[in-house]
């Protein structure tokens, strides 16, 4: 038996998530098209026979511009020490910068074993990612560099056996029936976001946060009921969430809920509201609130 925790680190839209949710089998973060998408660590579990690895989710290494921004490069930084191995994921389609310098600096330090993951891979084309691999086996000391989708799912079982590889010989950490640390209110506040990313462009994704206000079960029938805001910076922005009508909110609002529905066998009720909170993103205090950092 093999067991252990790895670190999931790479870029903003490196495509972490979308790999964390393949390997585990289930979805245990939300995904987007926009960077930044994940704003703090998720433990997602996987298991084979004989193995299980207990993955680390982080939000993508960037310049912080916000206190936001900062905590999150924070979260991602300190779950290297913690974990037994690396696994560093790189859009293969990216073109190599300052950015992703850094990150090959920052996991060589961190003085674990390393495994490059090069995504998106269904996205190139094949005379162009020889040379990436080649170019960026000299710019580190990987275990492995192994070419992936972690859409379509091309290698990724092959990769999974290479991180066992990379995991100690030990008892499994988790109940067998344990997938991801994330609370249920969490997992509603992050699919309710997923929705608005889903739906809108331009700077949205980035000003939006969701707060779960309450979650209660209806007295006379099986419902669960939830009461959502969804915050944003500016009244222009609120404008668009509500969208012509109320449209867009009610959009938002019946793909978060039928989503929560599929995934739980239960009934849900949601109430969204939309308020304006400028500048939350450098507010200590309300970062606590939606972040976890007290």
């Amino acid at each position: 038996m093999r067991s252990g925790e790895i670190a999931v680190i790479g870029r903003p839209n490196a495509g972490k998530s979308t790999l964390v949710n393949r390997i585990v089998g289930e979805k245990v973060a939300i995904v987007s098209d926009k960077p930044q998408t994940t704003r703090k660590r998720i433990l997602g579990v996987a298991r084979r026979p004989d193995l299980e690895i207990a993955l680390i989710d982080t939000p993508g290494i960037h310049k912080p511009e916000y206190k936001m921004n900062s905590q999150m490069v924070r979260d991602a930084v300190d779950a290297l020490a913690g974990a037994d191995a690396v696994l560093l994921v790189i859009d293969a389609a990216d073109r190599p910068g300052r950015g992703e310098a850094y990150l090959l600096d920052l996991v060589a330090k961190s003085g674990k074993p390393v495994l490059l993951a090069l995504n998106k891979i269904d996205l190139l084309k094949k005379e162009r990612l020889l040379p990436r691999i080649a170019a960026l086996s000299g710019q580190g000391s990987f275990r492995e560099i192994v070419p992936i989708s972690a859409r379509t799912g091309d290698g990724v079982e092959g990769l999974v056996g290479l991180l066992a590889s990379a995991l100690p010989e030990r008892e499994a950490a988790y109940p067998e029936d344990f997938l991801t640390s994330t609370p249920e209110t969490e997992w509603i506040a992050e699919t309710i976001r997923e929705k608005v990313l889903e739906r809108t462009r331009e700077e949205l994704p980035y000003s939006t946060a969701v707060v779960i206000e309450s979650v209660e079960e209806a007295p006379d029938k099986p419902v669960t009921v939830v009461y959502a805001s969804i915050v944003v910076e500016r009244e222009g922005q609120k404008g668009i969430v509500v969208g012509k009508g109320g449209a867009m909110i009610k959009q938002i609002g019946t793909a978060a809920r039928e989503e929560l529905e599929a995934e739980t066998g239960r009934k849900f009720f949601l109430d969204l509201q939309v308020k304006v909170r400028e500048e939350w993103r450098n507010d200590e205090r309300f970062l606590s609130r939606i972040m976890g950092h007290e």
